[in-house]
């Protein structure tokens, strides 16, 4: 399984518009942070862990050529509000794209990108087929991959995380159940969302992130969704086990 990184990013973005902070103006690369995503190379399919609004510069800067899927970890526009970007895939594959998610977000998507639900579509909208997870509690089947669940909390909305053999995708979360917890040991590889050192009302402070790792004792962990607030990427690095490492744009990893 081959793992890259396309945004590390909270939903505003790094640099964000308008600040001059030290992290904002820092020349280093890896300070630079689209909205946070990932692509999963596994079993011959190519699949997108959510598309928010910078997917179209991802899949040409990561140089993404074939897409089988797309999965949204919640309803929020800084992960969802690529979709409509998902047409040149259509177009290249002749293909309708799945979508997988929990019902309640596939209903908000088709509140949000009414066009490419209606009766009758203006030609060239992106064609969907939406695949409803409707249980948290066990694996489902994404085109031959099983793919597990993992529940959490992003304040008081549910988000689901995802489990894919040793890999663990967690974001938007502040807390985790005993249940996902247990689901997180024996990974190779979980990435989980660090905001800031500062507590949130909706996300993983760093010290809350490096605890639920050590917790959970993975071989690897990257830290994501990651704010100005946190500090510079080389700073904040120096300060970790060796085996916790802060995602960036572009990183591949492979599981």
């Amino acid at each position: 399984m081959q793992v890259t990184f396309l945004g590390t990013g909270t939903s505003s973005g790094v640099p964000m518009i308008g600040c001059t902070c030290a992290v904002c103006r820092s020349l280093d690369h890896r300070d630079q942070r689209l909205r946070v995503s990932v692509h999963v190379a596994v079993g011959g399919r190519s699949f997108v862990i959510d598309s928010g609004p910078d997917f179209r510069q991802q899949m040409l800067r990561a140089r993404v050529t074939h897409l089988d899927g797309l999965l949204f970890t919640h309803e929020h526009k800084d992960h969802t509000a690529g979709l409509d970007d998902i047409r040149a895939f259509n177009f290249r594959q002749q293909i309708d794209m799945p979508v997988y998610g929990e019902p309640r977000v596939l209903h908000q998507l088709q509140q949000e990108f009414a066009y490419i639900f209606a009766e009758h579509k203006y030609p060239g909208v992106p064609r969907v087929i939406l695949h409803p997870i409707e249980r948290d509690d066990e694996p489902f089947d994404a085109l031959g991959v099983a793919v597990q669940p993992l529940r959490a909390m992003h304040h008081r909305l549910p988000v689901l995380g995802f489990r894919i053999g040793g890999f663990c995708y967690l974001t938007d979360a502040n807390h985790i159940g005993p249940e996902t917890r247990a689901l997180l040991r024996d990974a190779d590889v979980i990435v989980l969302n660090a905001l800031r050192r500062e507590e949130h009302i909706s996300h993983f402070t760093l010290a809350q992130a490096v605890a639920v790792l050590e917790e959970a004792q993975p071989k690897r962990a990257y830290l994501t969704h990651i704010s100005h607030q946190l500090g510079l990427h080389r700073e904040v690095e120096a300060e970790l086990p060796p085996w916790i490492r802060l995602a960036y744009d572009g990183l591949r990893v492979e599981v």
